[in-house]
């Protein structure tokens, strides 16, 4: 199947997604867009719908390997939560560092939601910026707040 490449926007930012079918090959950010779609369910997230991506593939989850087995349990972290490096260690049995290595390396952010595990005491790291993860996080939050005032009718 042939790999086709685009970009959305979220934010002041760019998601350039290389994908063929519901597989994605690699997520990055960039300060500018690149001609060409991304997949529906990285769209309706970027505008800041409540989404599960696990209709998507990651081809970083295919890996029979540490990294693979650490990139299948962040994606289990559900939209609007957050796990610490420790507790995804403690799942695969590892280290913390080793996840934040994983982490560092992941190369489908938001396929595999890597801005969803924080330090213990903080965000900890993002790449290529911090901000980014900021972003995200907070844009999730606010989407299940808006979810949960709609579903009870509007009121505050």
């Amino acid at each position: 199947m042939e790999v086709s490449g685009g970009s959305c926007r979220i934010g002041l930012w760019h998601v350039h997604v290389r994908w063929s079918g519901t597989m994605v090959h690699q997520v990055r950010f960039a300060t500018t867009g690149i001609p060409g779609g991304v997949p529906a369910p990285i769209q309706r997230y970027c505008a800041g719908q409540v989404i599960d991506l696990l209709t998507l593939q990651s081809v970083a989850c295919d890996e029979d390997s540490l990294f693979g087995r650490i990139y299948r349990a962040v994606r289990e972290i559900p939209y609007g939560s957050r796990a610490t490096y420790g507790q995804i260690a403690a799942t695969v049995g590892t280290s913390p560092r080793v996840v934040g290595r994983a982490m560092a390396q992941n190369p489908t952010p938001l396929v595999v939601p890597c801005h969803r595990v924080v330090a213990a005491h903080g965000l900890g790291g993002f790449s290529p910026a911090v901000e980014i993860k900021e972003h995200l996080l907070a844009m999730e939050e606010n989407s299940i707040r808006a979810q949960k005032k709609k579903r009870a009718g509007g009121l505050p």
